[in-house]
């Protein structure tokens, strides 16, 4: 990563149940967030005007013009808060793209952040609405990085109880799949909620309780990437793992483990089996910005 940068965190959904869908279009989620300790990296410096270049092994294929959320989310800050000072943005992308972990929303949020402190202007000059325009992830993965309960579109942010200590191996098949043809082969739209989170669960529970949550975007999504259903049935037969599941619209898979060392050994082995896909572990992180 590149020196003084801020860590744009990779966004996990361990649930992601759509409960309905509005009359505009917009699907209504309920959704445990969680964020790791990896992700994409961010550096903020001077320049005359508002620039952005990309580094790092996902660079292909990234846009640098307003065609990318991180420049369309400095462009929105920009206009809302009367900022006409330039900035260089530096992005070091490490996380796949159109992945299900939200690489573009944590970019985008985070540099919302660092551009807010670097002009020395207000976030809260952007109304909620402007921050779900640039995408449902983007308010959670401003308010991160400790677990969150998302809803609605993404505007309806919640604290949930402590999670145990814990560890995810990511797992991404060579595949990508687009989010509008999942949600469009979805046949039920209007799903039970999540349950609410119980608190006290040690790692047993926990990993409990996420085998009775759902992703319901999960049906659709192995469907039109069958490489989806071998990634899980790859982590449900570690020993490290204790739960898995799909992130987001996938393809990226995860399993739950006790801690970062067991994450490492599970996505060794996974990496072994597979590789070319995309393996990755990481530390589930515990605090969040949000208050509600």
């Amino acid at each position: 990563m590149i020196a003084n940068t801020a860590l744009a965190p990779a966004k996990i959904n361990l649930t992601l149940h759509v409960t309905g869908q509005r009359d505009d279009g917009y699907h209504l989620l309920d959704s445990l967030v969680v964020f790791l300790d990896l992700g994409d990296g961010l550096r903020v410096g001077p320049a005359p005007d508002l620039r952005l270049s990309v580094t790092g092994p996902f660079k292909m294929g990234v846009p640098t013009n307003h065609n990318n959320l991180a420049m369309r989310a400095a462009q929105m800050l920009a206009q809302a808060t009367g900022a006409t000072r330039g900035a260089a943005l530096t992005l070091d992308k490490l996380l796949p793209h159109a992945a299900g972990i939200g690489g573009g929303s944590a970019d985008a949020a985070l540099t919302l952040r660092l551009l807010a402190d670097f002009w020395n202007v207000d976030l809260a000059d952007l109304t909620l609405d402007e921050i779900v325009a640039l995408g449902a992830d983007v308010p959670v993965c401003l308010a991160g990085p400790g677990p969150l309960r998302m809803r609605g579109v993404g505007d309806d942010l919640s604290t949930v109880a402590k999670l145990p200590d814990c560890a995810l191996v990511l797992v991404k098949p060579d595949v990508d799949v687009a989010t509008p043809a999942i949600f469009q082969a979805l046949r039920q739209k209007n799903n039970a909620a999540m349950d609410d989170l119980p608190s006290g669960l040690d790692l047993e529970g926990f990993a409990a309780w996420l085998d009775t949550q759902r992703n319901d975007l999960l049906p659709p999504a192995r469907d039109l990437a069958p490489d989806i259903a071998v990634a899980l049935d790859g982590l449900r037969r570690l020993p490290q793992v204790k739960a898995v599941g799909m992130s987001g619209s996938g393809a990226t898979c995860w399993g739950l483990t006790a801690h970062t060392a067991d994450a490492k050994t599970a996505a060794k082995s996974m990496q072994l089996k597979h590789p070319r896909w995309w393996v990755a572990p990481g530390g589930v992180l515990q605090t969040s910005r949000a208050t509600t």
